[in-house]
């Protein structure tokens, strides 16, 4: 299945929180998404293994996603090395994205500028013909995607560029509720953590509050990349009037 857009987190729920609204209006205008989760988060101080597993299928499948994966790789200590390169690669060459969506380059959690990386990497290896993968013991082609976006996390970046999710922006916060051992839940016995809280939910909506005036609309997303964008014409940049 070729996708237009492979998202990657590196813990489920780092997608529903940094993109899941971009995801959704891209889907809205026919195009073919997808999340790849590089850990189980088995760190995390609330949950298990497999509460984190079911809860990431339910956010699926609120945000109607196409496809998610598990890479399986170890939270807390995966490495930006041949290995773990060649693991994203793989998926990068399955799913052959137009456009990845990857962590924040740099942020509170280690793992997340660490991924963010390592997804950049892969992405610029998996065009080069002299790397080889398999996939299920079939040679897989090369594939080198046209951009590697990055989505803001918990510390703020000045984005690039931000998309409109207005209208995807309930249905975002439903999926990130969807781990409801993670996030704000009176009727759970677990320790409080740094996101357990009601006010890191409302930090989230702040977050995309204040994106959102910046162009005008109720809410959006922001995302950094290193690559100059190009445009063909100025039409590019001139938003619908509701």
């Amino acid at each position: 299945m070729k996708l237009d857009i492979l998202a990657f987190g590196v813990h489920p729920d780092d997608v529903e929180l940094g993109c899941s609204g971009t995801l959704m209006a891209a889907m809205a205008e026919g195009k073919k998404v997808g999340i790849v989760d590089l850990t189980r988060g088995e760190l995390g101080t609330r949950g298990t293994i497999e509460t984190r597993k079911a809860e990431a299928a339910k956010a699926a499948e609120i945000l109607g996603v196409a496809i998610r994966e598990n890479i399986g790789m170890a939270d807390g200590f995966f490495q930006n090395d041949e290995t773990h390169q060649r693991k994203v690669i793989e998926m990068i060459r399955k799913y052959q994205p137009e456009i990845i969506l990857a962590n924040a380059f740099e942020d509170r959690h280690p793992d997340h500028g660490r991924s963010a990386k390592l997804v950049a990497d892969a992405a610029f290896l998996s065009g080069l013909r002299k790397i080889e993968t398999k996939s299920d013991g079939k040679i897989q082609e090369i594939w080198k995607p046209s951009y590697v976006f990055h989505y803001i996390q918990d510390r703020f970046i000045e984005p690039s560029f931000v998309v409109d999710i207005t209208p995807y922006f309930e249905k975002k916060m439903e999926s990130v509720l969807a781990y409801s051992t993670q996030f704000y839940n009176p009727d759970l016995n677990e320790p409080q953590t740094y996101i357990s809280s009601n006010q890191f939910l409302e930090t989230v909506k702040a977050r995309a509050l204040m994106l959102g005036k910046r162009i005008g609309v109720a809410y959006a997303e922001g995302y950094y990349t290193e690559k100059t964008i190009g445009v063909k014409s100025f039409d590019a940049f001139i938003q619908q009037r509701t």
